[in-house]
């Protein structure tokens, strides 16, 4: 009789696994935004395994680093590193080369497991489970206990399965997030297009408003761009407005906003940034683009290309959106009708400076 109501036992908790399993299945795959996905990743699995935290890493294989994306029960220490390298011989690269689920019952028993961070946290138990799919692995689960335990190694290999789904949702996920990011992507210069200016500048308008911070706006013309590409042919052109696309980006913070506006246009938004501010990054922008462009073309054209800019900033110029813009597209062309080549903005007073 004993043996029978062990046997209903395990069978009834097997069903429970099961049950779980598919309550984990059906959270992940229920969404294709990154974030909600990692969260509902982490939250099912944490439910699961029965732990008090844990975190889902994304792992980005060409620089062999990880990125935290989600976390639970941690603490604000231990959650500010955002990235980190994989150490040869932890834990981490351990996973990622057997590519199985690792568990770790006490750490201070475990050799390999020095990672300070996690020491300190006061992690003496874990889980660790590789996110693989097409036998690349897109990141690591990590379920944590802050005491020494047993894992039910039966149950918890159920992970395995739970893996697959978690691995196929962030796939998934990533895959809807880059067809997303195209359709506001020009894809020439890699900056924001058109359409998602129209959408992005009357919603930061708007935060900067409602928080009474400053924005900033910059709009930049390429000089005599029609007679470049007149010269040097089109193909010339389009490697001048990548180069530009480019030069921006790498001068911008991460916070800010840039977009090729159409043709040889380009807007940027700089949050929380005053007008003086806003002056000497666009006077950076169009010394860089002088500067730059020349090495970009050099063999193709014997010359780079320069640009016209105009500033305006809220609320100094304005809180309007159609009256900022109106604003610095006038400036832009007093910039262009005065020589070219430099940066216009208005004064409080409503003069226009060159800088």
């Amino acid at each position: 009789m004993t043996d029978c109501n062990n046997c209903k036992d395990s069978l009834e908790a097997q069903v429970k696994a099961l049950k779980d399993l598919i309550e984990v299945a059906r959270a992940v795959v229920s969404t294709l935004d990154l974030d909600t996905v990692l969260q509902a990743i982490l939250t099912s699995a944490m439910r699961f395994a029965e732990t008090p935290a844990g975190s889902v890493a994304l792992y980005d294989d060409r620089k062999m680093e990880l990125s935290l994306h989600a976390h639970a029960g941690l603490s604000a220490n231990f959650i500010k590193t955002e990235r980190w390298d994989v150490s040869p011989g932890g834990l981490t690269q351990k996973v990622l080369s057997a590519g199985e689920i690792l568990f770790i019952e006490d750490t201070l028993d475990t050799p390999f497991f020095n990672n300070p961070i996690a020491l300190n946290e006061g992690i003496r138990s874990l889980i660790c489970v590789p996110l693989v799919i097409q036998k690349r692995t897109v990141g690591v689960l990590y379920l944590d206990d802050f005491v020494p335990r047993m894992f039910d190694r039966e149950k918890l290999n159920l992970l395995s399965v739970l893996s697959s789904f978690a691995a196929m949702a962030i796939y998934n996920a990533k895959l809807h997030n880059r067809t997303k990011l195209m359709a506001i992507t020009d894809a020439l210069t890699g900056l924001h297009n058109h359409r998602y200016f129209q959408q992005q500048f009357p919603q930061e308008l708007g935060r900067a408003k409602r928080y009474q911070k400053p924005l900033s706006l910059i709009m930049l013309d390429v000089d005599d761009f029609k007679k470049f590409n007149d010269t040097y042919g089109h193909a010339c052109g389009d490697l001048v407005l990548a180069a530009i696309g480019e030069i921006i980006t790498m001068t911008l913070r991460r916070v800010d906003f840039a977009f090729r506006y159409g043709g040889e246009e380009f807007i940027v938004l700089l949050p929380e940034t005053k007008l003086e501010s806003a002056i000497q990054v666009a006077e950076r922008l169009r010394e860089r683009i002088e500067r730059e462009t020349v090495t970009a073309l050099k063999g193709i054209a014997s010359h780079g290309v320069t640009v016209s800019v105009g500033v305006v900033a809220c609320p100094e110029n304005g809180s309007g959106r159609d009256k900022l813009f109106n604003k610095v597209d006038a400036l832009l062309y007093r910039a262009k009708g005065e020589g070219k080549n430099r940066v216009y903005y208005e004064q409080a007073d409503g003069d226009g400076t060159q800088s």
